[in-house]
């Protein structure tokens, strides 16, 4: 048995779960993996988030207090934050990435979500955000925009960026950020899409559990409405996307529609740019190829971004440097 199956099976034991059936739930695009716990009638899950690749403390932290302010999440029961493991309420199978292919409404799940968003975006921020929560600084902005020539552009066979373009891309990102935080700030979640939350026989917004929220910030409203309607790994019909959008700003009537029009598309394309990035990166160094074929509708998310007048530097930064042929599945 390796060191770390035997501190995994300590942590069991210590907790009451050492007797239990350990399955293999799911794994993600980080080092975590997710074990099902079966005791009788019992379950919990197991979060294995090896260090110093993971550290499990941001995702308990923002846990407990998703569920002080009454959204559902998986409740830590039991924490060894040095050994990187976490004992979790078991929320079930019904996952939105698994009711949406099984045929089940799709606008209403996309409703429920949105109305998540809508009663945490409603509580002040010194509410919503927890003490020590990281701001979506500049400098976190531009590091994410920089993985897709960090990342991408280097798997095109025999492209070559210049020190001068890149140098230009940055700054043109630099110049976008006050504007992209020009909306009110809250708790963004950051992966808020369909893969990571779930239908619960709970009651309102409690109906909805959240997933994966270790990477939390303080920042803009519009981040996490753009992150559920531009997913990277499924298409949503336009019509969809604006009668949710539209239901979000009903709920706040004073928000100034152009400004959140731009920070959407600002923080729309910053993602966008930051996905084609990722999701070469986990092919190259990680090993997993299986999203590479999600990379073709995420630049066709980033172009249609970059058509917001505010986004017309950048738009025209890619026109020069990144041909279309370019803008696809890269040949890894």
């Amino acid at each position: 048995m390796s060191e770390r199956n035997r501190l995994i099976e300590g942590f069991l034991i210590h907790h009451g779960w050492g007797e239990a059936e350990r399955v293999p739930l799911a794994a993600d695009a980080s080092f975590r993996t997710y074990d099902r716990l079966t005791d009788g009638d019992s379950r919990a899950v197991l979060m294995d988030a090896p260090p110093p690749k993971e550290d499990v403390r941001p995702f308990a932290r923002i846990a407990d207090h998703l569920h002080a302010l009454g959204f559902s999440v998986p409740v830590v029961r039991a924490r060894d934050v040095e050994a990187g493991l976490l004992l979790l309420d078991d929320l079930g199978d019904a996952t939105y990435t698994r009711l949406l292919r099984a045929g089940e409404d799709e606008e209403d799940l996309y409703r429920l979500a949105v109305d998540v968003l809508i009663a945490l975006h409603r509580r002040p921020v010194a509410e919503a955000v927890p003490d020590g929560t990281p701001l979506y600084d500049q400098d976190k902005f531009l590091a994410e925009a920089a993985l897709l020539p960090d990342w991408f552009l280097p798997a095109c066979p025999g492209y070559r960026l210049s020190a001068q373009a890149r140098a230009e891309y940055d700054a043109l990102w630099a110049a976008l950020h006050s504007q992209a935080c020009d909306v009110p700030p809250t708790l963004v979640l950051r992966d808020f899409h369909v893969d990571n939350l779930m239908r619960l026989d709970r009651p309102g917004v409690r109906a909805c559990g959240l997933l994966d929220f270790q990477d939390a910030l303080r920042g803009p409203v519009t981040y996490d409405l753009m992150s559920l309607l531009e997913d990277a790994r499924r298409d949503i019909a336009p019509a969809l996307v604006a009668r949710l959008s539209e239901r979000y700003l009903e709920a706040f009537p004073d928000l100034d529609r152009e400004a959140f029009a731009a920070s959407w598309a600002i923080w729309a394309a910053q993602r966008h740019a930051k996905v084609i990035g990722i999701f070469t990166r986990l092919c190259v160094r990680d090993g997993k190829p299986v999203y590479l074929d999600h990379i073709p509708r995420v630049w066709r998310l980033l172009q249609n971004a970059l058509c917001h007048p505010a986004l017309a530097g950048l738009r025209d930064w890619f026109d020069r440097h990144v041909p279309m042929e370019l803008r696809r599945r890269p040949p890894l």
